[in-house]
């Protein structure tokens, strides 16, 4: 797993020296504390620490720690008198210096192949991806989340339907059964029947075949459709093709498992920040742009709370994986995205094993 430098902590280098100094004691304290908020999401007092740390130490040795702990911006006090919470600094410390990752069962790996492949076998890239998202919502109790470039599938047929005089629909059937419709701008003084003649004319040529394959090969044989077209069809199947390959640069956003951010709600600022990371996922291009920047490295990329800013408010984190294709170029991401208090050890493990068994599955050929 990549890890990312520690972020300049509110008070400076000061703090930063503070923290690459703890001890062994400091150390373990600060573990026990953060597991603690990772396991319950409640605060933790110096007696309940003396009682489960690995060392004998009396509440005021753990108290003095904890205040020194404090100071270097790892934990705070969310009530007076209250036990200790880790930061969003102490979290990121937690995730880079001292996680210990599981690992993922052979059993758990079996059965992650096999509803993959199961959804493989349907034959459509995207009921493989929505599966993986599937799996990772119910393994982590977050939401699973995909983003990849749309795909451009095999077509069994293509038709335009006039809605009304200036705009058709374009329906594409493909040869997997799924069926898209894409709204259309109609040319100015089209004839009655040039929607039945483009529609023919792509038909004749499009079975088994992607829009993109289909446009590059009209693209080269310009001068036949002419003798077929007249000019003003002819800008139709151009219009209808573009309007249906769409820009290549256009991603999709899978999200599974929302409903499972409103398990173990414990308090009414609970719920106000699902309510906010609920917001936040609506807003696909920020998760889809978000996301993204897993692309820009090998490996796990984990983002915590307001380390970006689409989780500023709802104090979210993201755990993201990228996986290729058969030529061993990125073309997606897959991920978890939930409360900061999520499972690091065992879900950055899964993330990434998710994130292999898709690429196998595209090197193969399997999707």
């Amino acid at each position: 797993m990549n890890t990312r430098d520690l972020p300049p902590l509110p008070g400076g280098s000061g703090q930063a020296r503070a923290i690459a100094e703890l001890n062994e004691r400091s150390r373990e304290i600060f573990r026990q504390i953060v597991e603690s908020y990772l396991a319950t999401g409640e605060p933790v007092g110096s007696r309940n620490l003396a009682r489960i740390l690995p060392m004998a130490l009396s509440p005021a040795s753990i108290r003095n720690v904890m205040s020194d702990l404090e100071q270097a911006g790892l934990i705070y006090a969310p009530h007076t008198s209250a036990g200790r919470l880790p930061t969003e600094h102490g979290l990121r410390f937690f995730v880079d210096a001292l996680l210990e990752l599981g690992d993922v069962g052979q059993e758990e790996q079996g059965r992650i192949e096999a509803q993959m492949r199961a959804a493989a076998s349907r034959h459509t890239f995207e009921s493989a991806l929505t599966e993986a998202s599937v799996l990772l919502s119910g393994i982590s109790r977050g939401a699973g989340v995909v983003v990849t470039a749309k795909q451009n599938p095999r077509l069994r047929h293509i038709e335009f339907v006039r809605l009304d005089p200036g705009r058709a629909l374009v329906v594409l059937v493909s040869d997997d059964g799924s069926v898209e419709n894409r709204l259309l701008d109609l040319p100015v003084g089209l004839p009655a029947g040039a929607l039945q003649e483009a529609s023919n004319f792509l038909n004749a040529r499009i079975r088994g075949r992607t829009l993109g394959e289909v446009r590059g090969e009209i693209e080269a044989a310009r001068a036949a459709m002419k003798q077929e077209l007249d000019e003003i069809t002819g800008r139709l199947v151009d219009a209808g093709l573009a309007r249906s390959v769409g820009p290549s640069e256009e991603r999709q956003l899978i999200v599974r498992g929302q409903a499972n951010l409103l398990d173990d709600l414990r308090a009414a600022e609970d719920l106000e920040r699902i309510r906010l990371l609920f917001s936040d996922l609506e807003s696909q291009k920020d998760v889809i742009d978000l996301l993204s920047r897993a692309e820009g490295g090998e490996g796990v990329r984990i983002f915590i709370g307001s380390e970006n800013k689409l989780f500023s408010l709802s104090g979210s984190s993201m755990i993201a994986a990228p996986f290729r294709d058969g030529s061993q170029t990125i073309v997606g991401v897959v991920g978890v995205i939930g409360p900061t208090r999520l499972n690091y050890a065992r879900i950055v493990p899964m993330v990434d094993f998710t994130a292999r068994v898709v690429s196998r599955m595209l090197e193969r050929g399997r999707v």
